[in-house]
Parts: C-alpha cells; sequence; structure tokens
C-alpha cells in the first residue's frame, strides 16, 4: 500500500471491530485492511436459562376508611322531641334509647279503638243472644213435629233457616270484634315509635334536632347519625393492572397521617367484582379492628397493596434486554443462533427483571446481550 493512496473503505463492521482498527492504524499503519478480510466466526456469549417463578411486590395505593355500619334514624311517627338523651360523640350499646317523642292525639287513637272494640263486643253478645233463642225455637219446633200435625213442616223449616242466619251473625260479630282489637294493637305499636333506640353499638356522629321540633316521615335530615367505628371498612381502588390475581383473606398493611408511627392492617374480605367505568379500578374492601379508636371514618390511609400475578412470571437477567429506539429485545439461542425475541420489561426483582413476549421458561437467552449480536449469527 502506497502512503498516500487512499484508505480502502471498510466493510460494515461492528462498534468493537471499528475500535479496534483505529487502535492498530495508530500504532502500525497497515494492520487496519487485515481486520476486516476476517471471517464472521461464531460468537460465544454466556447463555442462561429464562426462569418462571411467582413473583409479588408492594405497591403503594390511597384508600378510605368507611364505618362497617352507618345509619341516620329517622321519625316514623309525627310528633315533637320530648327528650334528646344522647349527642355528637356519645358511645352507644343495640337497644339503647336515643330519643324520646310525643304524639298526645295518638292516646286518642287508642281510646276510640278501644270504644269500637267494646261495641264490637256488645254486636257479639246480641248476636249469641239472638242465635240462642233461635236455637230453643227451633229445638222446641222439631220435638212438636214429631207428632203427626201438630206443626207444619213449613215452621220448622223456617226455625231451621233463622238460626243459620243467627250462626252466621254471630260470626260476623266476631270477626268485628277481632278485627278491632287488631287496631287497638296497631296504634299502641305506633306508640313504640314514639322511642328511638339504636339498631347496634355505635358512635353517635350527627344531632340533627333539639327539644320541641316537630318531625315525622318524610323529611330528608334525619334526627341523628349514627356509625359503628369498632370494625372499619377499608375502601381500596385497585388499578386494572393489579386485579390479576386478589389476594382474598390477606393481611394488608396501610397508615394514617394521625398516626404516622404506627402500622395498622385489615384483611382482604369483599371486591366489587365489576370495575369502576371512570376510574378503572376495582374496589376492595378490608375489614380493619380499631378497638382502640385510633382511627376514625373518612380517613385516607396510605395502602401496602400486595400485588400478585396469577401465573408465574418470567424472569432474565437485566443484562438480558436490549433496549433500542425501535423495539426492546432478547437474544434467544434457537438451533445455534441468534434470535431476537420482542419483550415487555415488568418490575425488577434484584438482578432479575420480568419480562413478557413470546418466551418459555426454560429458553437459552444471552446474558449480555446487545444489538452487536446480529439476528441470525451463529452461536456456541
Amino acid at each position: 500500500m502506497k502512503p498516500n493512496s487512499p484508505p480502502i473503505p471498510p466493510p460494515p463492521a461492528s462498534r468493537g471491530r471499528r475500535q479496534a482498527c483505529a487502535a492498530s492504524t495508530r500504532k502500525v499503519g497497515f494492520l487496519c485492511p487485515l481486520l476486516f478480510l476476517l471471517p464472521a466466526f461464531a460468537q460465544s456469549p454466556e447463555l442462561v436459562a429464562v426462569v418462571a417463578r411467582p413473583v409479588s411486590r408492594v405497591v403503594d395505593l390511597p384508600g378510605e376508611i368507611q364505618p362497617y355500619l352507618a345509619v341516620g334514624l329517622h321519625a316514623k311517627v309525627s310528633g315533637y322531641v320530648e327528650r334528646i338523651l344522647v349527642d355528637r360523640g356519645s358511645a352507644v350499646k343495640q337497644g339503647e334509647l336515643l330519643a324520646e317523642l310525643s304524639a298526645p292525639e295518638m292516646t286518642a287513637q287508642i281510646a276510640e279503638a278501644e270504644s269500637r272494640v267494646q261495641a264490637a263486643v256488645s254486636d257479639q253478645a246480641q248476636a249469641e243472644a239472638q242465635l240462642a233463642a233461635a236455637q230453643i225455637n227451633y229445638d222446641r219446633l222439631r220435638k212438636a213435629a214429631e207428632t203427626p200435625g201438630a206443626v207444619a213442616g213449613n215452621e220448622v223449616l223456617q226455625a231451621e233457616k233463622q238460626v243459620e242466619a243467627a250462626q252466621a251473625l254471630v260470626h260476623a260479630r266476631q270477626q268485628a270484634v277481632r278485627s278491632a282489637e287488631a287496631v287497638v294493637r296497631a296504634q299502641k305499636d305506633r306508640t313504640e315509635y314514639l322511642r328511638i333506640n339504636a339498631p347496634f353499638e355505635g358512635m353517635v356522629t350527627a344531632r340533627f334536632v333539639h327539644p320541641g321540633a316537630l318531625v315525622g316521615p318524610g323529611e330528608d335530615s334525619p334526627l341523628l347519625e349514627l356509625q359503628q367505628v369498632s370494625r372499619l371498612r377499608l375502601v381500596v381502588a385497585v388499578p386494572e393492572e393489579y386485579t390479576g390475581a386478589i389476594p382474598q383473606g390477606a393481611r394488608v398493611e396501610f397508615r394514617v397521617p394521625a398516626h404516622t408511627d404506627r402500622v395498622f392492617a385489615g384483611t382482604v374480605a369483599r371486591s366489587a367484582h365489576a370495575l369502576d367505568v371512570k376510574t378503572r379500578t376495582l374496589p376492595i374492601e378490608l375489614d380493619v379492628r380499631n378497638a382502640d379508636g385510633a382511627l376514625a371514618p373518612g380517613m385516607y390511609p396510605a395502602v401496602k397493596w400486595p400485588v400478585r400475578r396469577a401465573r408465574p412470571a418470567l424472569l432474565v437477567p437485566r443484562t438480558a434486554v436490549v433496549t433500542t429506539t425501535e423495539r426492546t429485545f432478547v437474544v434467544r439461542a434457537r438451533n445455534g443462533r441468534a434470535e431476537w425475541v420482542n419483550v415487555v420489561k415488568g418490575a425488577a426483582d434484584g438482578d432479575l427483571v420480568e419480562v413478557s413476549g413470546a418466551l418459555q421458561p426454560g429458553d437459552q437467552v444471552v446474558q449480555r446481550a446487545s444489538d452487536e449480536i446480529r439476528e441470525g449469527a451463529a452461536l456456541k
């Protein structure tokens, strides 16, 4: 080669060979072309197997604490508030009296219903007397009819029909008595609605009325609001990508801003089994014990949500995944040749990374891959 002759343009080569060429040219001046004349010998990178194993990790999700039971207590009947025995923050037991109402007109209604019962009883007694008289008359005529010609047969028949009519009247009067008595019982039962009791153990969280207020059915505002706070619901909106395997019964930890030094826990209990169409999240409920009252409905905790795959994840070394401007892939060894397999990277697990693509557990991939290993290149 003449010193002033132009250099021979090299064939396409990898970055490593070009760097080696430049270094040799600076030192010797004539070895560079020889490097490109070398045949493309088979490469022998280190291979590792694709590993399949369950992957579990934890993500931070927001949640909302709700009372396990909550109810607004309304008045069943119209009346005036006589007494309110509790206030906001009062702890109550199941069946405890919370408020009393007064309705004087109910006393008059009960008295009227009882007078109707007495009238119905009087009518029943009169009907029974008529039945007794008709029965005596019928018996007398039937006995007399045993003597031929003493009594006409038509008179006996009429007496029999009178007995039947009297019996029907007695039955009707008895039914009237029972109906009147049912009305009295209903009126007295209505007076029980003047006493408002706690349907369950809990805490009074709001009070809206005071003595003297007129209340009744159909009003939007309740008298009191009662919530059960010894046991709570923690609702977590789980994104769709984390709903593959809900850990039913799992223990999940969370923290609240009010107690940054404490770690609380709940148990996964219920799933909505339907995603919210607006947020694309699945509401999951956890049961939380709150014996010391440290938690309160309305708190927004930070939940350490466990993410588990329904199927084992495929893991490869981080260095086995190649990312370029066009694709992300691993180099798989198939029949001694390099094959680029497109993958999608997932969560990292130490020196390994989760991938998804056209791979199978046990496939051999290049441990330290790069785009310099061309597709179809021989691998030893």
